[in-house]
């Protein structure tokens, strides 16, 4: 199991109140990881990324997409090291390219960021 299958084990595990679907899909490119829908019938997406140092990598394809989806998608990144946890939203995907982990983020940390999608719509 890869380093990004491990942190949406290790997310889906904690945060309960989550419907997760994983995405495996060679169909539609830069299609985020996951799918999911809240307590409050909130749909959003979010891409699972692992990182070692500041830059956070994506494809065009993975741009491409959160440019053309940029509300209720977002990516959750995993610095390992000091295993900090950061939530974006999608929208600033070209500005966290461009900044790495340098970006503020919406929520931070495991819980933080769990609550952040458990409460969105209410």
């Amino acid at each position: 199991m890869g380093p990004e299958a491990k942190l949406y084990k290790k997310f889906k595990k904690a945060t309960p109140t989550i419907s997760w679907n994983r995405i495996e899909n060679l169909a539609v490119p830069g299609l985020p990881d996951a799918l999911a829908y809240n307590k409050y019938n909130t749909f959003f997406t979010v891409e699972f990324k692992v990182t070692k140092g500041n830059k956070v990598r994506f494809s065009p394809h993975q741009i491409g997409w959160h440019m053309r989806h940029p509300y209720n998608s977002f990516i959750l990144v995993e610095a390992l090291g000091p295993g900090t946890m950061k939530l974006y939203e999608g929208e600033v995907i070209r500005e966290l390219v461009a900044c790495g982990l340098k970006l503020e983020p919406c929520s931070l940390g495991l819980e933080a960021c769990g609550l952040r999608l458990a409460e969105l719509g209410a």
